[in-house]
């Protein structure tokens, strides 16, 4: 997949957000999107706004659908110490979350965490509950748009991805069913610091685009 920068634009925003979420600290506060994230809650918020894990008894309990785990092939450097190392780490982070959402499977994303990232510990605890009620999103697409690094006062880098994430089907955690979601496209910015020989996310902010 081809890989293009950030538009201006689009990698200010990314900074602000990060600066105005605090890096290190309380954690960053998540822009909920209909997707990836999670019931509205912020990166530091505890327990509030916790979601349903779907009415329990009334679901109906299916298999994971078999979906194959992403291939670090696809992910170069990212286990070396260098920028671009960051950049991919993080590509590669993102999509073992939605690999996650798609199979039950959090294991390898949380090797690729600090503990202190709460939003990374309450996607796969969303994760973890969906697959307790056998809730799975169906098979979907990533289509790059950017990734860039910026340095960081704190941390080794901040990294933004830009991605489309295909039109898929998810399960509505009221009632179990599962229903369409168009492609949407994401701006993601995470804090990753290089810990015992790998890339670690520190904090991590989604947001759908409108529209």
């Amino acid at each position: 997949m081809p890989r293009r920068l950030l538009s201006a634009a689009a990698a200010c925003t990314l900074l602000l957000g990060l600066a105005a979420c605090g890096e290190g600290g309380a954690g960053p506060v998540t822009t909920p999107p209909p997707s990836i994230d999670i019931s509205g809650s912020s990166d530091g918020g505890g327990d509030d706004g916790a979601a349903s894990d779907g009415g329990g008894d009334e679901a109906s309990p299916s298999a994971a659908p078999e979906v194959p785990a992403p291939d670090p092939a696809d992910y170069p450097g990212m286990d070396e110490n260098t920028p671009e190392g960051a950049e991919q780490a993080f590509r590669y982070y993102m999509a073992l979350m939605i690999w996650g959402y798609q199979t039950g499977n959090v294991e390898d994303m949380e090797s690729r965490e600090i503990g202190s990232c709460k939003t990374c510990a309450e996607n796969r605890r969303i994760i973890l509950d969906n697959s307790e009620a056998g809730l799975y999103w169906s098979a979907t697409s990533i289509e790059d748009v950017g990734v860039v690094h910026y340095d960081s006062e704190e941390f080794d880098f901040e990294v933004g991805y830009i991605f489309v994430l295909g039109e898929h089907e998810e399960p509505n955690l009221e009632t179990g069913e599962l229903e369409l979601e168009p492609a949407t496209r994401y701006t993601t910015a995470a804090v990753m610091d290089w810990v015992d020989g790998a890339w670690k996310v520190v904090s991590v902010r989604v947001t759908a685009e409108a529209g």
